[in-house]
This record gives structure tokens, sequence and C-alpha cells, in this order.
């Protein structure tokens, strides 16, 4: 369901900033000082009403950001988002409805992912990049690694989401079945309210200055 090209895109970038976003005057600014930090891919929440038409601005002002949604928990947010341009979208659960509608709207999609099981079944739906949530309190790394073994030669790559940070991303990059981390410190929801712009940039900095010491 992802092209080669936006799995490219998506690496390259790293992380995937997770962000919530109350007001779309805010969606654009936020995404130029993400850009503005070397942050090129972005998760939009579905977690507010706003989410939609911060991607449309995002989108329309910002077309080589590759802004995505996600919290997508219905088949009717599958519709929307497409509809809304979305790049890509991902859900925190493993849900074959809405896996087979993202399918047939052509929609890159990413399930849930935190059991053998929904590794499986997202497979068996014809998924090769699965959301691994929520990646700490799940057990890590390790347990990504545990899960991930019997499938590993069907190449599935994961966006562990879930208590991400700068400490600790890192640590995932370097597992060879981990396409990008997902991550709400880059941007977290307060800087947004507070227009920090600035902070956040220096956030997405770090990041990308961190993964450029670990390569």
């Amino acid at each position: 369901m992802f092209s080669e090209s936006l799995i490219q895109q998506i690496e390259s970038s790293g992380v995937v900033a997770v962000v919530v976003i109350d007001e779309v005057s805010s969606a654009v600014p936020m995404a130029n000082a993400l850009w503005d930090g070397g942050i090129s891919a972005i998760e939009l929440t579905l977690r507010t009403p706003a989410g939609l038409e911060a991607l449309k601005a995002i989108r329309a002002e910002l077309p080589d950001i590759f802004a995505g949604v996600g919290t997508i928990l219905t088949t009717e947010q599958v519709e929307k988002s497409r509809d809304a341009g979305a790049a890509f979208a991902v859900a925190p659960n493993c849900d074959p409805g809405i896996i087979l509608k993202a399918q047939e709207l052509g929609l890159p999609f990413a399930p849930g992912v935190m059991t053998p099981s929904d590794i499986g079944q997202a497979i068996a739906l014809g998924c090769r990049v699965l959301k691994y949530f929520p990646a700490e309190s799940a057990g890590g790394l390790s347990h990504l690694k545990n899960i991930a073994a019997p499938y590993a030669h069907l190449k599935p790559r994961f966006i562990p989401t879930g208590g991400i940070n700068l400490d600790n991303f890192t640590g995932y990059l370097q597992a060879s079945n981990v396409l990008a981390v997902g991550g709400s410190w880059i941007a977290p929801q307060k800087l947004i309210r507070e227009k920090s712009w600035d902070i956040i940039t220096s956030l997405a900095r770090a990041a990308r200055e961190q993964i450029a010491c670990a390569e």
C-alpha cells in the first residue's frame, strides 16, 4: 500500500512528527517550523476537529511535506482523509474493515500492531508498513524484535510510536525493520498552542543531529 518512493521519503525523514492541532491557523507555521528543522513527515491526528482542515492547509501551502493522518478509527475517516489529500494514514489498531477501505480508495495505510496476531492479520491483508503502538509500554524494541521475528522473511517495516523521545529514538532506528519513528515530543500540543515555532524547529533540528550522529 505504500509506494517505494513514499517509503524512501518517510525513511529519509527518520521521524514522523505526531501532532495534535487545535487551530487550523497554526498548521502551516507548525509545519514550516518542522521543515526548517529537517523533519519532512507529519502525522496529523484526528483527536481534534481541526485535524483534516489542518491537513488541507499544509498540503496546499507546503506540498513537499509528507503530511498524513493519524488516529483513523472509522471507514468514514478513511474517506475524508483521502479527500483531504493525505499522503498516508495510520491507526492505533488493526481493523480489517478500515484496511480494506483504505485499499479500495488507494490510500497508503499503516495499521497499529502490538502482537504477533496483529502483525499476521495486517500482513494477510496486504500491509507491509505497520505502526508499532504503544511502543515503549508494550515492551520497546526488544518486544518488537520478538513479535516481528516470525514474519521477517516477508519484510514488514515498522513505525514505532508511543513513548518515543529524544533519548531513545535512535535505538529504534538502528533496527533494520524500523522505517521511522513517530514522536510527539518534537511538536507537542503545548508548544503549538503557544506558537513556539523556534522551539519546535530546535527540537526537530536536535532529532536530525541525533540521526546524523548515529549513522
